[in-house]
Parts: structure tokens; C-alpha cells; sequence
């Protein structure tokens, strides 16, 4: 820690809650208690959305490399991912921090700051702050709460037979970003001092580093007229996002490998790791993009207006069908993901 900076010791625990708490002050009509009690107190007249991320220092994220405002923003789009993802719109958030003494009041704040710069860009309010000691280091969890009309509410379960599968935006470039923020790491480590050398990768560095949430999907849904008959956040990597929707539904699935949206950057910084980019999309997580299925008759009815950004990837099938992915090659091989059986 820097001589400059404040230990956290000279405030104490409820002196750091009540600082944090007087620099953001409620904003939303709904929020009738934030910072500073028990607990918040807030109304809603519509069905009720709760979400929570969980991000462990060392497990994911690495503060060699992750700043700490950009940290604090990715935790909240990390949260209200799950509420948009039922079609819901995001209200309130608590952010519980568990702090090694590493961490000053100035890291804190710069950490909060994050937190709040993505509260404000998504329209939800910081209700709620509470930190604790830690031992093995940085800590960060925040709790979403949301709203949605019951009747419009999307679940992941609710697949079926037919039914066109799209996702958002591209896939992969997160992945590709951890792993150059890795490999310079690594130099440094070796070099003690050599400057990282990213070259032009910085959409990907982006989509690890400062991650944005689809919070515009359902307003595009709303404005074609659809409603999704599932959808769920690709958080864990396409393949894992496909067998827990078809899991919970009771279906299968077939994708084509040509249509799983890469950006040009990803496929750039691919070859430059030489990284396989499929691999990168189907298990690499974080890109926080949506797989939702869309009724045939439907999708028919709004093929011609999807935006460019929605992109048609394969199709739901019965679940005696499996979940199949068709190669470039015209071959079928099962969609297999990480994280199955193991905590790894």
C-alpha cells in the first residue's frame, strides 16, 4: 500500500459504509431506503427478479492486469445480465465487498466508482453497501434485484421444437483477451520491468477487461413485436449456455459452425495466439451476449428487419436428437462444455 493512500483501519468498517454511503445519494422513484440501514427498502407494483455475481480475486479477475474501476463496472453487468435475461429490467443492486489490507480507501473508492459509472449507465441505483474483512483477498458480490410483468417474463425452459436459436453480437473476443492480458503477464514476470505490448488487440482486451450488458435487446424484441420462447445469458460460453437451455426445456439443438458470430478482432488476436476462434466462442465465457429461441412462425414474420446484430445460429430439435453441432465440414459432433461435474 502507498504511504499516501488511507488504511482502512482508520475509518472502520461502519466509517467506511457511511462514506461510501454520502457519495451516492438515490435516484429512482422505486427506491424508498438505500445506503444506510438494515437493509433497502424499495416498492414495485410488478413481478420480482433477483440476481447475484460473485467475482473472487484470483479466480476471476487478477489485479496485475484488471483496473479497479473497470472491475467494479464488470461486476455489476456480471449481475443485471440475469435479470435482463428473463426479460426484465433491472432496479436496484448491493454491493458486498470482502477487503484484504491491501486495499486502502482510495482502491475502494476507485473500485465504487465502478460500480456506480455502471449503475448509472444502466439506469439502477446502489441501494446497498457492505464490506468485511478478508483474508485471501479482494471479494466482490452483487446482489440485483428487478422487475418484469409476470406474463412477459422469459425463462430458459421454455424451448421448444422448431423454435430458431440467435445470439447477439460475437462470441470469443473475451476469451482472447484474458489470454494476451496473460501472456504480458507473463513477460512481465519474466522481464521485471518490459512494457506490455498489445498491438491493435483492444476490442478484445475491451471484452474481458470492461464488458457491456444487452440491456437494448428488449426493447429490440419489443419493437419487432416478439417475444423470445427462451433466452439466457451466455456467461460460460456458447456451448454450456445451449445445453443448460435445451437441459431445462427437454430438447436438443443443432448449430452451424459457419454462423456463430467472430469479430475481426477476435479472429486477428486468435491467429496471433494461434488459439483456435471456435473454441473461443463455444467455451470461453464472459462475453455476456444472449442465446435466445424465437417461435418459427414468428421469426418468419420478422426475418426481413432482424437487426445486424442478431444472428441466426441453428435451430431447437426434440431432445432424442441431442445437442449437435454441424462443422463447416457438413459433420455432426456433440456440443460438449466445460464445467460439467467439476467445480474447475
Amino acid at each position: 500500500m502507498n504511504e499516501k493512500e488511507t488504511p482502512l483501519s482508520q475509518l472502520g468498517l461502519y466509517g467506511l459504509i457511511e462514506r461510501i454511503g454520502s457519495q451516492y445519494k438515490n435516484q429512482n422513484s422505486s427506491t424508498v431506503i438505500g445506503i444506510g440501514d438494515d437493509a433497502a427498502l424499495f416498492t414495485n407494483n410488478e413481478a420480482v427478479l433477483a440476481g447475484s455475481s460473485l467475482l473472487l480475486e484470483g479466480i476471476h479477475f487478477d489485479l496485475t492486469y484488471s483496473p479497479l474501476q473497470h472491475l467494479g463496472y464488470k461486476a455489476v453487468v456480471v449481475a443485471i445480465s440475469d435479470i435482463l435475461a428473463m426479460n426484465g429490467k433491472p432496479g436496484q443492486v448491493i454491493a458486498s465487498l470482502g477487503l484484504s489490507n491491501k486495499m486502502s480507501l482510495e482502491r475502494v473508492e476507485l473500485l465504487m466508482s465502478g460500480v456506480v459509472s455502471a449503475c448509472e449507465n444502466y439506469g439502477v441505483e446502489l441501494v446497498g453497501f457492505r464490506p468485511a474483512a478478508s483474508l485471501t483477498g479482494l471479494t466482490i458480490s452483487i446482489a440485483a434485484s428487478g422487475s418484469v410483468k409476470q406474463d412477459d417474463a422469459v425463462l430458459r425452459s421454455t424451448a421448444r421444437p422448431s423454435d430458431v436459436l440467435c445470439v447477439t453480437g460475437d462470441l470469443g473476443g473475451a476469451l482472447m483477451g484474458l489470454h494476451l492480458l496473460e501472456r504480458e503477464k507473463r513477460v512481465l514476470n519474466a522481464s521485471g520491468d518490459q512494457k506490455p505490448e498489445f498491438g491493435n488487440n483492444d476490442y478484445v482486451l475491451k471484452r474481458q477487461l470492461k464488458p457491456e450488458a444487452r440491456a437494448d435487446l428488449n426493447e429490440k424484441l419489443k419493437t419487432l413485436g416478439i417475444k423470445p420462447t427462451a433466452m439466457t445469458c451466455i456467461k460460460d460460453g456458447l456451448a454450456t449456455s445451449l445445453l443448460l437451455m435445451c437441459k431445462a426445456s427437454a430438447t436438443g439443438c443443432r448449430i452451424y459452425e459457419n454462423k456463430i458470430p467472430l469479430n475481426q478482432s477476435t479472429l486477428k488476436a486468435a491467429s496471433e495466439l494461434n488459439f483456435n476462434p471456435l473454441v473461443a466462442a463455444l467455451n470461453g465465457g464472459e462475453d455476456f451476449e444472449m442465446l435466445l429461441s424465437v417461435n418459427l412462425n414468428d421469426f418468419e414474420q420478422i426475418k426481413e428487419r432482424l437487426p445486424d446484430d442478431i444472428h441466426v445460429i441453428g435451430y431447437i430439435t426434440e431432445a432424442e436428437k441431442a445437442c449437435r453441432l454441424i462443422t463447416g465440414a457438413d459433420q455432426e459432433i456433440d456440443i460438449k462444455a466445460q464445467g460439467w461435474g467439476t467445480m474447475s
